[in-house]
């Protein structure tokens, strides 16, 4: 096919390698191809070559709009536009990560409640003997309020760029870590709900859980998403399907940072503060709200990717 040909010249040489007229018959192709494929939609038994078809739009897509020059305020275009829609494009992985934890602290929870020796091995003595003592952690925060709140922000961030990372070995640290955190938070809360403290360890997580927990799922996607390039790379060559999966992965990385820097400012100023629960969970279902609003705008599903 002769899209495919260019495409592929494109992935190995560089878009610079083709001609202008090469240029205009990708795009001609791309919108030939388009409406291909809405033909193929209507015929059932064509799935495996719809995706094919699906795929190289994908692709083209991205040659014929790299040239565009990018709008004037190309920063906040990404983060008002791009992002949400690449976000939406990639809900079934997120999904899978969300999935992942959850079973996870569903797994923490009830090997805590069978056996309260476990969750000493997960969190260690000192901290299990500070929720005996009915203590949250958490009060030195209040006394380093901003070098907190930077520290928070660098461990998070570091965090996601760990599980995005974990990517490129097929995904399995990407897994690992989100498995592990789920693992934590079921241990954590298990613990904290025998010795009476779930309003207190609730009430601490909810105002920044709210955005530091999606930020680490979206991360974690981008993780799987790298991996999706690297192991199926489908009807492309390995190097352009990782090529391909890596721009939606860092794009996803990416709109994570502003979300974790927020989630670090109210982890540090609001979340171990004085203020009452009912407080504390009533500023969490309004970023979170926020969140979801942003996140899941009408206007960007079903666009062409």
């Amino acid at each position: 096919m002769r899209l495919q040909q260019l495409l592929d010249q494109a992935d190995a040489r560089g878009l610079k390698s083709l001609s202008r007229s090469e240029l205009r018959e990708v795009s001609l192709l791309y919108r030939q191809t388009a409406a291909d494929l809405s033909t193929l939609r209507q015929d059932s038994s064509g799935g495996t070559y719809q995706q094919f078809v699906h795929q190289l739009l994908r692709r083209a897509h991205n040659v014929v709009y790299a040239g565009e020059k990018p709008p004037r305020g190309a920063f906040l275009h990404f983060f008002t536009h791009e992002y949400p829609e690449t976000f939406q494009r990639n809900l079934p992985l997120i999904g899978a990560t969300v999935a992942l934890f959850i079973a996870a602290a569903v797994l923490g929870t009830i090997l805590t409640l069978y056996d309260a020796n476990f969750a000493v091995q997960i969190i260690g003595p000192k901290m299990m003997q500070t929720i005996e003592r009915h203590e949250m952690w958490t009060h030195s925060i209040l006394s380093i309020k901003p070098a907190a709140s930077s520290m928070i922000m660098t461990n998070n961030i570091t965090v996601s760029f760990t599980m995005f990372a974990g990517g490129i070995a097929g995904g399995i640290g990407t897994v690992w870590l989100t498995f592990f955190n789920g693992l934590l938070i079921g241990v954590i809360g298990s613990a904290c709900w025998l010795n009476g403290m779930s309003l207190q360890l609730w009430s601490f997580v909810a105002p920044h859980g709210v955005l530091e927990l999606p930020a680490i799922f979206i991360a974690a996607s981008a993780g799987l998403r790298l991996a999706q390039g690297v192991l199926f790379p489908g009807f492309r060559s390995r190097r352009a399907s990782i090529a391909l999966s890596g721009a939606d992965a860092i794009k996803l990385l990416i709109g994570t940072i502003p979300i974790l820097v927020i989630a670090g400012i109210v982890e540090a100023f609001i979340s171990p503060g004085p203020l009452p629960p009912a407080t504390k969970f009533t500023i969490a279902a309004a970023l979170f709200v926020l969140l979801c609003a942003y996140l899941f705008s009408p206007r960007f599903r079903n666009r062409p990717s």
